[in-house]
């Protein structure tokens, strides 16, 4: 495995582009996004040093969850936005220039082709994947707006059921800042359900400084959203996939009308 060139340009033509878009004109006031979905590289970059075994797992992306965020946009008709590359190429839930924005290691394992990076590189990593997934949010929330649609973002994330050999007991988490209005009616119709243990800004926290797309797309236009983290053992298969996308579906359109009744 050798360490990537240094870049002044990323992507070939030919290469998938660093979003994909499902149901653009859903019916459904929820938009989806799934920053993690991908795990690819680009060419360019080579392997980044990391073998392949590292690149499956959920270092590079968040398994299990471009099969639950489409499934979901089918039974909502709602809009989604799925990014394409690796976390590991530049995250785009990370304020650019954040220390975890193109990370030197993760977890355990080291990045070498994320170390020793120019700001030119940086910034070729930016340009490729990160302004233009991020661009296509904002396009889809400003025709929205343009049409008068109400929009509530919802933002898609699996975790790992062991971090640093710590086991998390958590089912899902529901993760937000300020703006509580959908978060906390959905939070409360999940845990309605006993088998389920649903954490509250658990495992993670949100945060400016930690978060990107939430904060941006819905915080600053002040659009209600809700952040979700699915444990990934939970989407290991179809059957999986298939009940949490029935789950979500039927409890976010309870939660939207109990939030904002009309």
């Amino acid at each position: 495995m050798s360490n990537p060139p240094k870049l002044t340009s990323l992507l070939a033509p030919d290469e998938p582009a660093p979003f994909e878009v499902v149901c653009a004109t859903g019916a459904s006031p929820f938009v989806l996004t799934a920053d993690h979905a991908g795990n690819l590289l680009p060419r360019a970059l080579g392997d980044l040093g990391v073998p392949p075994s590292e690149l499956a797992r959920h270092i590079a992306w968040d398994i299990g969850v471009a099969a639950l965020a489409r499934a979901l946009s089918v039974r909502l008709d709602a809009c989604l936005i799925l990014q394409t590359y690796s976390r590991l190429v530049i995250d785009v839930n990370r304020p650019p220039g954040s220390a975890d924005s193109i990370t030197p290691h993760s977890e355990r394992t080291p990045i070498p082709g994320n170390c020793g990076l120019s700001a030119a590189d940086v910034d070729a990593r930016a340009r490729a994947v990160f302004w233009p997934y991020h661009e296509r949010i904002a396009r889809a929330l400003d025709q929205r707006a343009a049409a008068g649609r109400p929009t509530a973002l919802i933002a898609l994330h699996t975790f790992t059921p062991t971090y640093l050999d710590v086991a998390r007991r958590f089912h899902a988490g529901v993760l937000y800042q300020d703006d509580t209005r959908l978060a906390h009616a959905l939070l409360a119709h999940l845990r309605n359900e006993p088998a389920l243990v649903v954490g509250d800004n658990e495992p993670y926290g949100m945060s400016d400084e930690t978060d990107y797309t939430v904060p941006i797309h819905a915080g600053r236009r002040g659009l209600p959203y809700v952040e979700l983290e699915i444990r990934q053992d939970l989407l290991a298969d179809a059957a999986g996939v298939a009940a949490w996308a029935d789950r979500l579906a039927a409890l976010l359109v309870r939660a939207f009308a109990d939030a904002f009744p009309t």
